[in-house]
Formats: C-alpha cells, sequence, structure tokens
C-alpha cells in the first residue's frame, strides 16, 4: 500500500440507551475531555473500541475534503498492492440533516471510492476495510475498526450477585476511572463478586481487589480465573491497604450480606484517602457531604439509570 499517512485524528460512532447515554457522556468526557449528544465524536486521542460497551467502530482518519469528489480524488491515488480491501460508508443514527444520506446513495458511494482505489475488492473478508463518513459538513476517509462487544461475554460468571453492576456499567466505570491505563496503578478495595475488575483486567488495566468478606473474595478469584485472567484479590479491610495507587473504584457496599451504615461508608472512604489520588464512587446514596469530609472532591458525575434504580457515579480528587 502506499500513500496512506494517518492525520492523527479518529471519529468514533456510539450506541446507547436514554437510560445510558449519562453514563455514556461521562466515559466520553474521561476519554476525549468532551462530550456530545451526537452519536459522533471526532477527536485526536486513540481508543481501542472494543474497550467502550457504547463505541460501535472507530475510523483512523487518512483523508477529508469539502466533497466527495476531494475523498474521490484522494483515494484515486492508493494503490492496495497485494491487499484486498472493502469500503463502508457508516451508518449512523445521530447525523444532522446536513450529513444523512439514503441506502441506495451509500451503496453508490461505497462503489465509487471502491473504483477509485487501485486493487482488488473483497466485500466478505477483505485484508484492509476502509471507512467513509460525512460529518459537520465535511467527508472523511480511513481505516475502519468495528467494536468487539467483549463485555458480552462476561456476563455469565459463575459467581453471580443480584446487586452487582451489569459488565457495560462495569467496563464504563473502569474507562472512566482509567481512562489511559499505560503507568497507572489502580485498586477495587470493596470488589465484591470482581464485575468491575473482569471488566477492567480485559482491557490490560494494572488493577488489584480487594474485600473484607471470604465468601466474596473466593467468588471473585473464581470469577476472574474463569475468563482466563490474573489478578490478585486480596482478604481485608480497607484500612489494611498499604500500597499507594493512582486510582480506586469503590462501588458501596449495600447487599444482603455487607449493608454499609453511613458511618461505615464515611469510614471507606476516609481509609481510602491516604493511598489514592483519585477516587471513583458508585453509590445509590448521596454522599457529597462525606466524599468532602474525607478530604476528596467532586470533579464529575452522572447518575446510570435501570429502569427506576439509579446509580451516582461520582468521580474524586484529593483536596489540595
Amino acid at each position: 500500500m502506499n500513500r496512506l499517512t494517518a492525520t492523527g485524528d479518529y471519529i468514533y460512532t456510539y450506541a446507547y440507551t436514554n437510560d445510558e447515554k449519562a453514563l455514556c457522556q461521562l466515559e466520553m468526557r474521561s476519554f476525549f475531555g468532551k462530550d456530545t449528544s451526537e452519536k459522533i465524536v471526532k477527536s485526536g486521542v486513540a481508543i481501542d473500541p472494543s474497550r467502550s460497551p457504547f463505541i460501535k467502530e472507530r475510523v483512523e482518519l487518512y483523508f477529508e475534503g469539502d466533497t466527495l469528489q476531494d475523498i474521490l480524488e484522494q483515494t484515486g491515488e492508493v494503490d492496495m498492492a497485494d491487499a484486498t480491501f472493502k469500503v463502508i460508508f457508516l451508518k449512523i443514527n445521530g447525523l444532522s440533516e446536513l450529513d444523512q444520506v439514503d441506502y441506495l446513495g451509500k451503496r453508490d458511494v461505497e462503489r465509487q471510492i471502491g473504483s477509485a482505489i487501485t486493487g482488488e475488492a473483497d466485500v466478505h473478508q477483505p485484508d484492509v476495510t476502509f471507512g467513509l463518513i460525512p460529518f459537520e459538513g465535511r467527508w472523511y476517509f480511513g481505516r475502519y475498526l468495528q467494536s468487539e462487544p467483549v463485555w458480552f461475554k462476561h456476563m455469565k460468571k459463575p459467581r453471580e450477585y443480584s446487586t452487582a453492576l451489569s459488565t457495560r456499567v462495569a467496563r464504563a466505570v473502569a474507562n472512566i476511572a482509567v481512562p489511559q491505563p499505560e503507568g497507572v496503578k489502580a485498586i477495587d478495595p470493596c470488589c465484591g463478586i470482581g464485575t468491575v475488575l473482569v471488566e477492567a483486567l480485559s482491557m490490560g488495566i494494572d488493577i488489584v481487589g480487594r474485600d473484607i468478606n471470604p465468601l466474596v473474595v473466593d467468588g471473585s478469584r473464581e470469577n476472574i480465573a474463569h475468563f482466563g485472567l490474573a489478578g490478585e484479590v486480596a482478604l481485608g479491610p480497607i484500612a489494611e491497604v498499604e500500597d499507594e495507587y493512582d486510582v480506586a473504584i469503590i462501588d458501596m457496599p449495600y447487599n444482603l450480606y455487607t449493608h454499609a451504615t453511613p458511618a461505615d461508608q464515611l469510614a471507606i472512604l476516609k481509609d481510602a484517602h491516604p493511598f489514592t489520588e483519585k477516587l471513583l464512587v458508585v453509590t445509590i446514596e448521596k454522599m457529597d457531604h462525606m466524599i468532602e469530609e474525607a478530604g476528596f472532591v467532586v470533579t464529575d458525575r452522572c447518575v446510570a439509570k435501570k429502569g427506576l434504580f439509579l446509580r451516582e457515579i461520582l468521580v474524586c480528587q484529593k483536596a489540595g
């Protein structure tokens, strides 16, 4: 292949329900520093689309232009040599009226681009898939990558809790806590059966777990091993954490076995203060006052809905 140099920008497309919108937007802000109500984002930040439960696909941009003709002229200089290719016109529900193209129009555009590229097209098993998309009045073309729903495979665990986070929420929580995993050490010190741990470990996040309940520690270890992952889960209270971490994820205990009183919740937050700069709290109760009392400041937040059941997700930093 020749003349294919990435611009350094990416376009991501999204799919989520109304209940998931606020959580998805908090994940967007964590990844890209901005969010949008449209189901499409352009950013210079490279994220593997399979990390997010909401990203459908990513296009790594090579060309852009004011018109489709501009793209046709640029793709006309692409020679695939021995690599086969396919062109996809992305299907986006959230596009503005200006950017919408009907189904037949899309097929026609795919054929035009495919004809402009020198090489052998293969619609079934191409070596390279290209994506084309109009966005905000301009046209964009680049390397296409579809998201794989890795989290879906984690839904059936050997050990389950009825009150555990869903795998989609757990995956988003891990991403919000650790958007860029390189060099980041994380801990889930009230890890329960390890729903967040499984998602984080499957994305290569350096995270350890801990819980005060020996039954759930066993369950967490079993769940991690079941998916072929390796991660340490220690037995003991949060007060006994000795190492320092860049971020702690705390899903406040509130089930049959471990219902935390307000005093317990405040103690958990205070015990986290010495060992982490960043804290991500998942709670079914308002606790801004506790977070402040424990020495943290809320920097971002959202409500994750599941029907009538609401969880608040709070991103916090150590005060001062």
